[in-house]
């Protein structure tokens, strides 16, 4: 199954959207965009586990 995420899921006005094979493979990417345009947002644990729970399986 493929899985997908999108920022307008986390109700952010962003257009990126991302999907992968794996949860892993969509994490990198998730973690790369976060990191160069959501700098405001830390990647804790706390955080890492919310975005998980908007991955979309298709």
């Amino acid at each position: 199954m493929t899985k997908s995420i999108s920022c307008s899921d986390a109700g952010k006005d962003c257009g990126w959207s991302a999907s992968a094979d794996s949860e892993e493979e969509l994490m990198a990417k998730v973690t790369e965009h976060v990191l160069v345009e959501h700098k405001e947002i830390e990647l804790n644990a706390e955080n890492i586990s919310s975005i998980k729970s908007l991955i979309k399986e298709s």
